[in-house]
């Protein structure tokens, strides 16, 4: 079964593209930010940037929750670097899709100004983009431009994404 992590920086749209691809395609969406274990938040609402070694149960708790269901799974996902996506490659127990969100500093930085009540402050775009290793030819990825509409990008992956091999 082949299952999907939309995957970016903080404030790049995983939410809310996410949950519209996964309608478009009929599976269940998961926020990958209600897997962080309570001590993460904290983290990062106090401004701290995460280790690798605290994202690592997390990333294996996104693996994992893919195993879960009964069918597709789309979860939104920093997945920063290759190594994150390995963990969640190696323990999903199948076919992961990595669906890349990108979108220029300025353009995410205006976005994260304008939400409310998320934990993740602007002040960790930085570390989010220095921490970013985007897909390599050899993942199954695709990376789309987040400088559309939410319905522009979700029809784009939508059509896209049954090519992937």
């Amino acid at each position: 079964m082949r299952h999907y992590v939309v995957m970016g920086v903080s404030g790049c749209g995983k939410t809310s593209v996410g949950m519209g691809f996964a309608e478009a395609i009929g599976a269940f969406f998961v926020d990958g930010d209600d897997l962080h274990p309570p001590e993460n938040v904290a983290k990062m609402a106090r401004g701290e940037p995460l280790r690798d070694e605290d994202r690592a149960p997390w990333l294996k708790a996104v693996a994992a929750r893919m195993q879960e269901g009964p069918n597709t799974v789309v979860i939104g996902c920093s997945a920063l670097k290759r190594s994150y996506r390995d963990i969640i490659r190696n323990g999903a127990g199948g076919d992961v899709v990595f669906l890349h969100l990108e979108g220029s500093r300025d353009l995410i930085a205006s976005r994260m100004s304008a939400r409310e009540g998320h934990f993740m402050p602007l002040s960790l775009l930085d570390s989010q983009f220095a921490t970013l290793e985007p897909p390599q030819a050899d993942e199954q990825a695709l990376t789309v431009d987040i400088d559309q509409s939410e319905a522009e990008i979700i029809a784009w992956l939508t059509e896209k994404v049954p090519d992937i091999q």
